[in-house]
């Protein structure tokens, strides 16, 4: 906001307040009120207002208190967002950033713990990113405002007590890219968001059992970096994909097919995929537990894809 006078963020609560989660904490004060837009409880209102302003030349960050509550700007996001770039004849651009927390949290609720990453997977002209550490929050933020594309930003809402010495210097991260996080031999194991946690955890144990794991975050969920993952598929011939995204329809079925169309010839078995079952998320918070995919079952699952 400091270096570009165009950009303005809008939401529920997001000035004075300073955000459920306090990602805008102090920026009303420095930047004012106008480009630090307090809403009403109106998600179709202001998403489509932020549109509109990025339609007129500015650079909107619009920010879903709960990620949840952006089904009801679903058709602003769809229709507007994703496609007047397009039905304009190229007239207009829509440089937007749409965040917020998402994701199964500590006994939330159904209503509170979505995953929309695979609701929105499939609207035309739409960049998807989904952050897992400070460092890469950071950048892939940047990236999206400075995107003339629209870019949803999928913040998990378990992560933001994560602390990480970031540089001081200038830095911008791809938003096509994937994240290497632990080069490996004998399986690839792709994530995203909060999932990587707990695979790291499991690659952990996977070391001590004498596996050697590849551990790639995607964190580009539309496009895929198909360059990257099948680099990698390449190398080991096995593929386990873990995510929180419910399984059917979710972003795990789409990196299968991917991954089954371009690289088929070089795995050595079926893909595997751990997602979150296919139901409501429970308040109770070990039934919580039990329907997102945890450390055990993705050693459970390695051993299995390397018999």
């Amino acid at each position: 906001m400091e270096r570009d006078p165009l950009v303005c963020v809008m939401g529920e609560d997001v000035g004075h307040y300073g955000g459920s989660y306090k990602v805008t904490k102090g920026l009303a004060t420095k930047y004012g009120d106008l480009r630090v837009l307090d809403t009403p409880i109106a998600e179709n209102s202001f998403t489509g207002m932020g549109i509109g302003a990025a339609m007129t030349g500015l650079r909107p960050i619009v920010e879903g208190m709960n990620m949840g509550f952006l089904l009801l700007a679903y058709n602003q996001i769809s229709n507007n967002c994703g496609m007047l770039h397009y039905t304009s004849g190229g007239q207009f651009k829509i440089p937007i950033v749409i965040r917020g927390p998402g994701g199964v949290g500590r006994q939330l609720g159904a209503e509170h713990s979505q995953r929309l990453e695979s609701y929105f997977q499939s609207i035309p002209g739409i960049q998807m990113v989904a952050c897992s550490t400070p460092y890469n929050a950071k950048g892939l933020m940047k990236a999206a405002i400075r995107s003339d594309n629209p870019v949803i930003l999928f913040e998990h809402v378990l992560l933001y007590n994560l602390k990480e010495r970031i540089p001081d210097e200038e830095y911008v991260l791809s938003l096509e890219e994937a994240e290497m996080v632990r080069p490996g031999e004998h399986v690839t194991i792709l994530t995203y968001s909060r999932m990587r946690y707990h695979v790291m955890q499991a690659a952990k144990t996977l070391v001590n059992k004498g596996y050697d794991p590849e551990v790639i975050d995607i964190r580009s969920l539309k496009p895929f970096d198909l360059y990257t993952i099948g680099n990698s598929v390449k190398k080991t011939h096995r593929v386990l994909i873990v995510e929180e995204c419910m399984r059917t329809g979710g972003i795990g079925a789409s990196l299968t097919a991917a991954i089954n169309e371009n690289f088929h010839d070089y795995l050595d078995a079926p893909i595997v995929c751990l997602s979150s079952q296919d139901v409501p998320t429970p308040y109770a918070g070990t039934l919580e537990e039990w329907t997102v995919v945890q450390p055990g079952q993705i050693v459970t699952a390695v051993e299995q894809l390397c018999k």
